[in-house]
């Protein structure tokens, strides 16, 4: 059995690889050739050891809590067989684990003309409605490529008429709520409802739910902008926060952390209440199961305290001083690759990543090794990120990236296995993970707003590309495994022209 203080060494470990590549490359910008106060860069220090901490006391508490409480509800509706109790759970339950989801909270922060309650909300119900649609995919056996190919015209058709200061901002909702509190939880359900069926693709169709939800909080946000009055601001609303001494430092965290307290308690309130009667009026665990799960739950909260304070006090306010350095000098195309750099190391570091890559390798019978899609995913988002600074520093819409983007995405759709295409577009959900919006996101803010650009329609867009180059990249893997599967067979049917006493001199040949 796995001993807890191993579980937690080894999710210390993960964080660590997340943030401190990030760490160490800043602390090379800002200790050789960016100068910024110390002040601030003391801040990132301790917020970066919160975030380390954070992450890993959420990651071991979604384990443990939000994965089982996925698990028990999906296995629990399916025991029912009744569609519309599944469907109604499902609504009620994407809505509540979305509006508690980390990187959605980090993104509403920094959207300065949308009022941040709303947005969350309309991205929760977003969510919820469209993993109702994923359900409903998994009992009727619809194929993913069709209902993309459907939702994402209807996507493109209202964004030819969104206004541009949301339309950046839509695109970026897609890719926050598919991160580490909502993909266990979505996965979890997604594989129980699944077990329904009994015919041989019941467990692909058990994929793409991240993908759908994807696409829910776009939709929703587009349909918000038709009636939403946004505010005229084209700042950012991150708070620098520059301490001059050690124990101003020290009480500016403390004052942050009764605000994220009370946040995290709130976002977390409607889960734990649902479950809670879904125990009394059906679950009905064992006190050691349901223990276990509070628990999950109390390390859940521990850690997005940690982790929302690390990121709001320090972690995303070096990442917008920095940009603003690097964009007011006369060396602001430096951005792109240092942007690019990030890129590289963020989807190298992200633990669901390497999970995904072994799913990869095991679906393709090792035609596409992990080595080989952990490269490919690397120069994806490096390449995503890259072009996302290309955005800020020329204006650029981007829709002149996510229409051809998505484009070829699509038509890859039609080509590919339809578990390539699940799991492609589940990768963009991986992909952009918790660094992408409380980092890279602020860093491309900062930048934009030394260019004098419009941080609503410039810099925000980041997580949407980051989200998008996945969708392309795993496909054309998979593209690349049917052909060599393909040779395989027909070099098998070949050998099986000969008789037994023919292949073995065939391999001594050889």
């Amino acid at each position: 059995m796995i001993d807890q203080r191993d579980i937690t060494i080894e999710k210390i470990k993960e964080s660590c690889r997340s943030v401190l590549p990030i760490t160490g490359i800043v602390l090379v910008l800002t200790l050789f050739f960016v100068p910024l106060s110390s002040g601030l860069l003391l801040s990132f220090l301790l917020g970066s050891v919160l975030i380390v901490i954070g992450m890993a006391l959420f990651n071991i508490g979604s384990d443990v809590s939000m994965s089982q409480i996925g698990a028990h509800i999906g296995s629990k509706m399916t025991q029912s067989r009744n569609l519309l109790v599944i469907l109604g759970l499902s609504l009620v339950l994407g809505i509540a684990i979305t509006v508690a989801e980390p990187d959605l909270s980090v993104l509403a922060a920094n959207a300065s003309n949308i009022d941040r309650f709303a947005l969350i909300v309309t991205v929760s119900v977003g969510v919820g409605f469209f993993l109702m649609l994923s359900m409903l995919r998994i009992f009727f056996k619809i194929p993913l490529r069709y209902l993309l190919v459907f939702f994402y015209l209807a996507v493109f058709v209202l964004a030819a008429f969104t206004k541009p200061d949301m339309l950046a901002v839509a695109f970026d909702a897609g890719g926050v709520t598919t991160g580490p509190m909502t993909v266990p939880f979505i996965i979890a359900m997604g594989v129980g409802v699944a077990a329904i069926r009994s015919d041989k693709n019941a467990k692909a169709d058990s994929f793409g739910l991240v993908a759908l939800c994807s696409i829910g909080p776009i939709l929703a946000v587009l349909v918000l902008s038709y009636f939403y009055k946004e505010s005229s601001a084209q700042t950012s609303n991150i708070l620098i926060n520059e301490f001059e001494t050690s124990v101003s430092l020290g009480f500016g965290y403390l004052k942050a952390f009764p605000e994220y307290m009370a946040e995290v308690a709130m976002a977390l309130l409607p889960i734990f209440v649902f479950f809670m009667l879904f125990q009394i009026i059906s679950l009905k665990l064992k006190k050691k199961a349901m223990a276990k799960i509070i628990v999950g739950i109390v390390y859940t909260y521990a850690g997005l305290v940690l982790f929302l304070t690390g990121v709001n006090v320090g972690f995303s306010s070096l990442g917008f001083c920095l940009g603003e350095s690097i964009g007011s000098s006369r060396f602001s195309w430096l951005a792109i690759p240092f942007a690019a750099l990030m890129g590289w190391f963020i989807i190298n570091a992200e633990p669901a990543v390497h999970v995904l890559n072994r799913q990869i390798n095991e679906i393709s019978a090792g035609a596409i090794s992990e080595r080989t899609m952990g490269v490919t995913l690397s120069v994806a988002i490096a390449s995503a990120m890259g072009l996302a600074l290309l955005r800020v520093l020329t204006g650029l819409s981007i829709l002149y990236f996510v229409i051809p983007g998505y484009a070829i995405a699509l038509v890859l759709a039609m080509v590919v296995s339809p578990t390539f295409t699940a799991m492609a577009f589940d990768a963009g959900g991986v992909a952009s993970g918790p660094l992408t919006a409380t980092f890279a996101l602020p860093f491309a803010m900062g930048v934009c707003t030394a260019t004098g650009g419009n941080v609503m329609t410039d810099a925000f867009g980041l997580v949407a590309l980051v989200a998008m180059m996945p969708l392309i990249t795993v496909q054309v893997m998979g593209a690349i495994a049917m052909f060599k599967g393909r040779k395989q067979a027909k070099t098998i049917n070949m050998i099986d022209a000969y008789d037994n006493d023919d292949i073995i001199e065939l391999w001594e040949v050889d």
